[in-house]
């Protein structure tokens, strides 16, 4: 089971919103809409994403990193590098 399918609904919710912000930038880009004022957009949705991503990546460390770690060391090791690597990549974005 995902760690974050307890808060599966709310993740739902909040990319539907995101979705919904970036097809209000594509409006905005199509209607000739101030740079700035997309650009505030834009800065919007990239911390909206990567607020769900750290949530994301909150339960995983909580679900599934702590019960791989319980059951079998190596396996809990494994969990413990993809963890680290999903890390480097939220930095990164």
């Amino acid at each position: 089971m995902a760690g974050y399918v307890i808060d599966r609904d709310d993740y739902l919710r909040r990319l539907r919103l995101i979705e919904g912000q970036v097809r209000g930038i594509a409006r905005m880009i199509d209607e000739d809409a101030y740079c700035i004022d997309v650009l505030t957009q834009v800065a919007s949705v990239t911390s909206a994403m990567r607020s769900v991503g750290l949530g994301l990546l909150d339960g995983h460390l909580h679900h599934c990193v702590v019960d791989a770690t319980t059951v079998d060391a190596v396996c809990g090791e494994k969990k413990i590098a993809e963890a680290v690597m999903a890390i480097e990549r939220l930095l990164r974005a």
